[in-house]
């Protein structure tokens, strides 16, 4: 059984940088994709960045091209996403996902889902 537990939201103001962090247990990550999404309050869950197995392939939403990035760590078995230059549109819920196979982009499907961390932007 796959567990992904997320990490590191919180409370910014506008401008601000904050990291999160996705910790995989039960599979080794460095042969999968992983992916980051989320979901604002009365809004659908929307895709944000994924990376594939060996980090050598990203995907990123256009509202935050620029602005976050997507890495991993394999030896850690550990998914990053910093965000830079948030915005109070970019509060959520933001979870970390990962398919069955080594590729992700925003059309792969997602089999496994963190329980999600709060990052709230003020203005």
């Amino acid at each position: 059984q796959v567990q992904l537990v997320e990490s590191g939201g919180g409370l910014v103001q506008a401008g601000g940088s904050l990291r999160l962090s996705c910790a995989a247990s039960g599979r080794t990550l460095s042969r999968y994709g992983m992916g980051w999404f989320r979901q604002a309050p009365g809004k659908e869950r929307e895709f944000v960045a994924a990376i594939s197995w060996s980090g050598g392939s990203t995907d990123y939403a256009d509202s935050v091209k620029g602005r976050f990035t997507i890495s991993r760590d394999n030896a850690k078995n550990t998914v990053y996403l910093q965000m830079n230059s948030l915005k109070p549109e970019d509060t959520a819920v933001y979870y970390c996902a990962a398919p069955k196979g080594p590729i992700a982009t925003r059309a792969t499907p997602y089999d496994y889902w963190g329980q999600g961390t709060q990052v709230t932007v003020s203005s």
